[in-house]
């Protein structure tokens, strides 16, 4: 069973590890997403991780897909009971082929409205600026996110795909205002380290190691791409995906892997569940967004809490 955990300073009480509910909706059909879900929480998960713009990329299916689908089975429950749900707005609006910058206060309450509707809850738990615009002074968005939250449509906020500096500027201006800052990153973040340029192609920016460490000591991180996209599991198969092959292909991550498989016939464990135990067990809270196309999948996913490594192992599987 997952354990629980108090996320930062918040009053949310959180598993730890969240699951990334990307594929629902779209690829996964709402049957399986209830059984999916389901299982995550007979598990003792209850930290569900979503955006509006979820599903987007998928002709022929309605906006807004992954939180369609959250807000059906939640309704099909009859209850939120503890789950924490959270989700993002703010990014491009790929269905309308709207790709201006859509960090703003007047675009964040648009996505913000059709999260509401879309999860049919009246609060979202956790809610996410999912990129920035670093031509909007920070000060507009804390006050907006500040006006939304005490309207009661959320209860914390928090920056995805934030530079690490821009985070501890809007909070700073928080606290100087006397209001809430942000509370969390969700960042790019995982065992294998990426080439910048390859990365940044794909869509990935702020990788954790080298710009977050400091604002680590203040807030958790939500890692997402917490599995590295399977890339050690693919090697090990060898077999990896081209995509993930040009994101990932270098000589540190010869090494982790070297050090993956080595601890994994150490551990008696599969690969995957050292790299997610690679995020699980850092000194300073680290809730890993991991992905599971069946419930057989969760099972997989959630065995990795219960690997426990050591400073020393962190530090092997660096390099």
């Amino acid at each position: 069973m997952l354990s629980r955990t108090p996320l930062g300073s918040t009053d949310l009480s959180v598993s730890v590890l969240c699951y990334g509910t990307n594929m629902l909706g779209s690829a996964i059909d709402q049957e399986s997403a209830n059984a999916i879900l389901d299982r995550f929480v007979e598990l003792g998960g209850n930290f569900l991780d979503s955006a509006r713009i979820y599903g987007d990329w998928i002709p022929g299916i309605p906006a807004g897909a992954s939180e369609r689908a959250i807000g059906a089975w939640m309704k099909s429950r009859g209850n939120r009971s503890d789950l924490v749900i959270a989700t993002k707005g703010g990014m491009f609006d790929a269905r309308a082929g709207d790709y201006r910058m859509r960090v703003n206060p007047q675009d964040i309450a648009k996505d913000l409205g059709e999260s509401l509707d879309h999860l049919g809850t009246g609060t979202i738990d956790l809610y996410f600026l999912h990129m920035d615009d670093p031509d909007v002074p920070v000060q507009e968005l804390i006050d907006a996110l500040a006006e939304h939250q005490a309207a009661g449509r959320i209860r914390h906020y928090a920056a995805s795909n934030w530079a690490a500096d821009r985070i501890v500027e809007a909070n700073a201006y928080a606290k100087s205002a006397g209001k809430p800052g942000f509370v969390a990153s969700e960042t790019f973040w995982g065992l294998a380290k990426p080439d910048v340029e390859a990365a940044t192609r794909q869509g990935y920016q702020h990788y954790y190691e080298g710009e977050y460490e400091a604002l680590h000591e203040t807030m958790p991180m939500i890692a997402y791409a917490a599995t590295s996209g399977g890339y050690f599991a693919m090697r090990e198969k060898g077999a990896v995906a081209d995509m993930l092959a040009a994101r990932y292909g270098n000589q540190d991550n010869d090494r982790r892997f070297a050090a993956a498989q080595e601890l994994a016939a150490e551990h008696g464990v599969s690969i995957n569940e050292i790299v997610l135990g690679y995020l699980v067990n850092q000194p300073l809270q680290t809730i890993p967004v991991f992905g599971a196309s069946s419930p057989e999948r969760v099972e997989e996913g959630v065995k990795a809490a219960k690997v426990k490594l050591s400073a020393g192992e962190l530090a092997q599987l660096r390099g």
